[in-house]
């Protein structure tokens, strides 16, 4: 199954929807030009389609493998990781001062997603590695930086995220991989970590490795956290590599999916200790952390968006290819994409994976804002915006992945459920999605708990503000295109409002009341921005005078999707109780 990468639909939405106009030619990005924007994106697709699609199928079925305590990636792997590297990708956002483009982060997402959705597996160690990148700049000494960032930025070395343990998961208060100080700077660790991706493999010469650990007298649970940079190999004052640092690679997991990613069980300190040098204050690692989670979250919100991408397409053209029944009104065998359900099916893909590109492209684009601004209220402003986005670009688009890719299966009937189609392995691969880097349950929390109520309620005042008066502006246009949209929109806000309003006097009340209903509050959180960011890129279309695919999309979404807003209201605001006394059902 080709590829082909959304460069129109992507550079459109940057275009009209984001604040790429607004920061382009201005201080960091005096260069920077839509001309600019476009040439890298079509440049990306064409590495995604031409390099990295037609390795997907093969490396699902070889997998990545441990032989003799090393990690070999699948045929291929390692050579387009040469040319990607070689091509500048890796440093697209990172620091021109370590040898990056400083390009907006928005940019670098959509690229991305074009990298993920030919190869999502192979995505996969960038992402870990700019993530890398970001907390040791933001947080790491200037010897550290002026030792691993260069070699990080271009790619020649990768980074990895080492957080789980086997008895903690998602809990990072039960860590126990200790970290013993030995006086010269350095840090003795020992322990082990589990579901590393990348944490071992054969494309580079050394692995940066970023690991939580606790300090001999640390306080107990998330606040006795540190962080440390600990390479696969030392690294001698002129660059050069030294000798292996006492970190490997133990067992390789068998998984569902993303077969060509290594997910690694790593042991440190089995050989007399594992070195490494302290990132940022000690016991203060969760907070050196969290820079580098909150942009693998955005970007794991992109491979969903990548992997629905991908799904869809697939669909359409099978759609098209494949002749079975008569559709309503036609006298002959009809392409299966003629009849109203499968026409259904696919326009609840496409509709789900646009707005999920919207959500994550201006996420980012808030990430931009405030990285530019030199107002501090407006800088403050954009990044609470993008803190309150971020879990639902994650949720929302990760869920998203999921749904469409088994979408993708149905549209395929039978064949979809054969593995030579290709079909089930956007399925498998997306399974993940909604579980790493913050379960989309621990993002509901997260949500409810910290991100609604920044600055008093007022950021999510704006935010919703802004999609009344695109919802409105719908409603001005009298378009008949729009149908029902505008009504559904400001239904699905409407909703938004009261179950905000209960859900901050839930949390004033009984927080398990609360937390019960935060998972389907994200969801309408999602449809609320993910209609509201059609609806814009719809209206900008018919500015434009273009033909009304994007309405027509729009249209679909606020009709068919928005609908459930009410659903989702009652489930928030009625339906903690039966989850809170619901102990008696789950016996087993």
């Amino acid at each position: 199954m080709t590829y082909r990468a959304p460069v129109s639909e992507t550079l459109f939405f940057l275009e009209h929807c984001t604040a790429l106009n607004r920061i382009a030619g201005k201080g960091a990005q005096a260069d920077l030009s839509l001309d600019l924007v476009q040439s890298v994106l079509e440049e990306a697709g064409k590495f995604a389609s031409e390099r990295l699609a037609p390795l997907n199928r093969q490396a699902d079925q070889i997998g990545s493998k441990l032989v003799d305590g090393k990690v070999v990636t699948p045929p291929g792997w390692k050579e387009a990781y040469r040319d990607w590297i070689a091509g500048g990708w890796n440093g697209l956002a990172s620091s021109v001062h370590f040898g990056g483009q400083d390009l907006p982060a928005m940019v670098n997402m959509a690229a991305f997603e074009f990298w993920s959705s030919a190869a999502m597996s192979f995505g996969l160690c960038p992402l870990l590695t700019m993530a890398a990148v970001d907390a040791v700049e933001v947080h790491g000494s200037r010897e550290l930086k002026d030792k691993y960032l260069a070699k990080m930025v271009s790619g020649e070395w990768t980074g990895s995220m080492q957080l789980t343990e086997p008895q903690s998961g998602s809990d990072l208060a039960n860590l126990r991989t200790k970290a013993v100080p030995q006086g010269d700077g350095t840090y003795k660790i020992s322990g082990t970590k589990i579901f590393i991706t990348y944490g071992e493999h054969d494309m580079t010469d050394n692995i940066i490795h970023l690991v939580l650990a606790r300090l001999p007298d640390a306080p107990a649970g998330t606040k006795g956290i540190s962080l440390f940079l600990v390479p696969k190999f030392f690294v001698n004052d002129d660059g050069s590599l030294g000798k292996r640092n006492d970190v490997r690679c133990q067992s390789l997991e068998h998984k569902i999916g993303i077969h060509a990613s290594p997910t690694c069980v790593m042991v440190h300190g089995d050989q007399g200790g594992s070195i490494g040098w302290l990132i940022g204050e000690e016991n203060k690692g969760l907070n050196c952390m969290f820079t580098m989670m909150n942009q693998a979250r955005l970007a794991v919100g992109v491979q969903g968006v990548a992997i629905a991408e991908r799904a869809t397409q697939q669909a359409l053209q099978f759609s098209r290819d494949r002749k079975q029944g008569k559709a309503p009104g036609s006298k002959d065998l009809s392409p299966i994409g003629d009849h109203p359900d499968v026409k259904r099916m696919l326009m609840t893909m496409r509709a789900l994976t646009n707005a999920s590109r919207a959500i994550c492209l201006r996420t980012a684009s808030a990430l931009d804002r405030a990285s530019n601004a030199t107002d501090a209220n407006e800088k403050k402003q954009a990044n609470e915006e993008a803190s309150l986005l971020t879990p639902i670009a994650k949720s929302f688009s990760s869920d998203a992945g999921n749904e469409v890719a088994s979408l993708g299966v149905q549209v395929h009937g039978g064949m979809g459920f054969i593995e030579e189609t290709g079909a089930a392995q956007h399925m498998r691969d997306a399974r993940i999605l909604p579980i790493y880097e913050g379960t989309n349950g621990i993002q509901a929390i997260d949500l409810v708990g910290r991100k609604i109520g920044q600055s008093g309620g007022e950021t999510l005042k704006r935010v919703i503000a802004e999609y009344r008066d695109t919802a409105n502006d719908v409603a001005k246009s009298n378009d008949p295109a729009f149908g029902k949209a505008a009504q559904r929109l400001n239904e699905t806000l409407d909703a938004l409002e009261r179950a905000t309003k209960y859900m901050f006097e839930a949390l004033n009340r009984d927080q398990a009341e609360a937390l019960a209903g935060a998972t389907p509050y994200q969801k309408l959180f999602g449809l609320a921005a993910g209609g509201s960011y059609l609806a814009q890129a719809a209206l900008a279309e018919r500015v434009g005078g273009a033909p009304a695919g994007r309405v027509a999309i729009a249209r679909f979404f606020a009709e068919n999707l928005c609908t459930q807003a009410g659903g989702l209201e009652a489930t928030i605001t009625e339906g903690a109780a039966s989850v809170a006394h619901s102990d008696a059902a789950l016996v087993a």
